[in-house]
């Protein structure tokens, strides 16, 4: 059943892949309106989180971001179906703008490991074949339930003759090592890691359990940190990447300090672009002790 469900999906993607760009953008942003206005889990979810990361707002406003997130999100993962398809070098063309190359440029020059940080805000795929072409990083992710889709990521995320690496044990070694001979690697900073593996710091006026691996990896200076992202242009158009160097507090001694650096700054893109963020993934799932679970 599994294999039978997988190639379905597979084979769904590859169709949906024929659109052309702004029949799939409109798909997903139809896909989203439907999922805002009918009840269903994730609706909650983004619901739940933007409640509570943006007390601020009015309900009125938060309704309106969560219309707003719904069809950013579902766009994204529309758009994401083509660059798990398409040839990398077709994705690559929809990068319109790029802000702060030579942050990465001079990151590679150093002579250092370099740790490539991003979120879950934008389009990763297609920042994923953008940070591919500029070097050769081994890319770090969380495999999929179902193996035809993982054997389909893992084959289009290694076009640019770069590797991957899974969120296991044998993984997150190999991230290491290749950071500590001098390599680049690509890490999302917002996945919620386990208890031990993070520690509770700010974010979005709430705290938010945080992985330490990536500060890290940058203690001491052993390796040059690069925030990237690619943000959907206004107009549908494609994208803006936008590269900066990591905060000097990333690379703090104290780990918790380090960890809300990081933090700060993926907060700070949230802020700016809150309707292209993965709103519907459970961040806040772990709660400090003593305080009421969110879902």
């Amino acid at each position: 059943m599994e294999k039978l469900k997988g190639a379905l999906v597979v084979g769904f993607l590859r169709l949906f892949a024929l659109l052309p760009w702004r029949a799939v953008q409109a798909v997903g942003n139809a896909i989203g309106w439907l999922m805002w206005k009918l009840p269903n889990g994730s609706r909650e979810v983004v619901r739940i989180n933007l409640a509570k990361c943006f007390p601020e707002l009015s309900e009125a406003e938060r309704e309106q971001l969560l219309g707003q997130s719904l069809k950013g999100i579902s766009k994204t993962l529309a758009e994401s179906a083509c660059a798990w398809i398409w040839p990398a070098q077709k994705s690559l063309k929809l990068v319109r703008e790029v802000e702060g190359l030579e942050v990465l440029q001079q990151a590679l020059a150093s002579g250092k490991g370099v740790v490539g940080i991003t979120s879950h805000l934008g389009n990763w795929e297609v920042l994923n074949h953008f940070y591919c072409n500029q070097c050769k990083p081994v890319i770090f992710y969380r495999p999929p339930k179902l193996k035809a889709v993982d054997d389909l990521l893992q084959k289009q995320r290694v076009q640019m003759g770069n590797r991957v690496a899974p969120s296991t044990k044998e993984g997150i070694l190999s991230v290491i090592k290749e950071v500590r001979k001098g390599g680049a690697v690509g890490i999302p900073a917002d996945p919620e890691p386990s208890r031990s593996s993070g520690v509770f710091v700010p974010f979005l006026g709430t705290t938010a359990l945080t992985s330490k691996f990536v500060p890290g990896m940058l203690t001491g200076g052993k390796a040059v940190g690069v925030f990237l992202h690619a943000v959907r242009l206004a107009d549908g158009s494609g994208y803006k990447v936008i590269l900066e160097a990591a905060p000097q507090g990333m690379y703090s001694e104290n780990i918790e300090e380090g960890v809300a650096a990081m933090s700060r700054v993926v907060e700070r893109y949230v802020r700016a672009y809150p309707s292209q963020y993965m709103w519907s993934m459970k961040r806040f799932k772990k709660r400090p002790d003593g305080e009421a679970k969110w879902y």
